[in-house]
């Protein structure tokens, strides 16, 4: 169990906080060729795991067949290595910062079994979304962005457009 005792250490600063991320950003692209993202690492984490149960059916589906069929091995690829980099190094910062600890942020007005089931909801939403747009909000918001992807603004601008929308019907939630 963390110690708890001690003060939570104070966020970065946002302005050096984006531009560390560009940095990473930059050296993502020239180190593995490719840019930030989550859902094509999680694709293949799935993949991985359907394959040791059954393989034959991961052979059987093109877009299954693309990332783990015949003798292909879905989790080696730069993509899943940066997930489980990302997920330590945040639990390293969290535990650094002493910011780690179990609990369910909610509003007054919403119970902990209702902000798990739209956090479930909206999380199941968004991972359709992303494999829909063939990629998630920070594959395609950074490293599209960054390679001036037009798809990329137009999912962006529909993530935002939604956030909008949704905010003042559930603001009462959090109010």
């Amino acid at each position: 169990m963390p110690d708890t005792s001690r003060k939570a250490a104070r966020y970065i600063n946002p302005y050096l906080g984006g531009a560390l991320l560009g940095v990473v950003l930059f050296l993502s692209f020239y180190i593995t060729g490719n840019g930030l993202g989550a859902s094509a690492a999680v694709t293949r984490v799935q993949v991985g795991i359907l394959s040791v149960f059954d393989h034959a059916h991961v052979d059987r589906i093109a877009y299954m067949s693309d990332l783990g069929g015949g003798d292909r091995k879905p989790l080696v690829d730069p993509s899943v290595y940066m997930l489980l980099g990302t997920l330590l190094g945040g639990l390293i910062s969290g535990l650094a910062t002493h910011r780690v600890k179990v609990e369910t942020r909610r509003g007054p007005n919403v119970s902990v079994a209702a902000r798990w089931a739209l956090a479930f909801a909206g999380g199941a939403v968004m991972m359709y979304g992303a494999r829909m747009a063939r990629g998630c909000t920070s594959g395609q918001a950074l490293s599209g962005g960054a390679v001036l992807s037009v798809g990329s603004f137009a999912f962006m601008f529909a993530i935002f457009a939604s956030a909008y929308l949704l905010a003042l019907p559930l603001k009462r939630l959090w109010n």
